[in-house]
């Protein structure tokens, strides 16, 4: 899906799901690609976030920081190293280590349909690859943040 694709679909039919949501996305990590990234924040943006986009390559430790420094209602990480199962709970434990366990953590990027369960059970909320329509996405992280 393209990037022009991919907004006109974000425009149409799911605008303002999530107004009023602050959403920071993240590439933690050694991964230096972030177009995954850039299209979703977009595509919330365009549903009616607040997004914050921290750039590559950035620490558990930092996205934590981060997302309690912004009052964020929910961090996505962008993954395509293959570490999401690591990294992904790091971050959590960061979170929750700071007493902002509510902040949801959702996961994109190269996940292998093997890893999705285990990513739940440590508490992401959702699990995103790339051939779901971010109109989907869109829904999935309104209905998850209500």
């Amino acid at each position: 899906m393209t990037s022009a694709t991919s907004s006109a679909a974000v425009r149409s039919g799911t605008a303002a799901t999530l107004r009023g949501r602050r959403i920071l996305i993240a590439k933690p990590g050694l991964d230096g690609h972030d177009i995954g990234a850039k299209i979703i924040a977009l595509a919330l943006r365009n549903a009616g976030a607040e997004v914050i986009y921290t750039g590559l390559r950035k620490s558990p430790e930092q996205i934590a920081r981060v997302a309690i420094d912004e009052g964020v209602d929910a961090v996505g990480l962008s993954i395509l190293s293959g570490s999401h199962r690591e990294l992904a709970q790091q971050v959590i434990e960061r979170l929750s280590e700071a007493g902002a366990a509510d902040i949801k953590v959702f996961v994109g990027g190269t996940i292998p349909l093997d890893d999705r369960e285990p990513l739940q059970r440590i508490g992401v909320q959702g699990v995103f690859d790339s051939d779901m329509p971010l109109p989907e996405v869109v829904a999935a992280l309104a209905r998850t943040l209500g």
